[in-house]
């Protein structure tokens, strides 16, 4: 397991900030990626690192993972004819 770094909240401005340690390995100017999850907790990485991580999502599905293929889904019929954006056949 990695390391585990606290960080505290504070106020810049009006906006809340976070110092981050530098042994995470981010420097000055770098973007970064902020992915919230269900339970509260978030994900951070370099934005030039997104390749790696969505590779690395590949291996956290499980065994059984769309086992069976997408299997169709009903979709209604649209109709391209008249230019409307919404417009779907009867």
């Amino acid at each position: 397991m990695t390391k585990e770094y606290r960080a505290k909240v504070f106020k810049s401005g009006n906006s809340l900030a976070l110092r981050l340690p530098k042994a995470l390995g981010i420097t000055e100017g770098d973007d970064v990626v902020i992915a919230p999850h269900k339970d509260g907790s978030f994900s951070l990485w370099k934005e030039s690192d997104s390749l790696s991580v969505l590779m690395g999502l590949y291996g956290a599905f499980s065994p059984g993972f769309m086992g069976r293929g997408r299997r169709d889904t009903d979709q209604e019929d649209y109709d391209w004819g008249d230019g409307d954006a919404g417009g779907r056949a009867a």
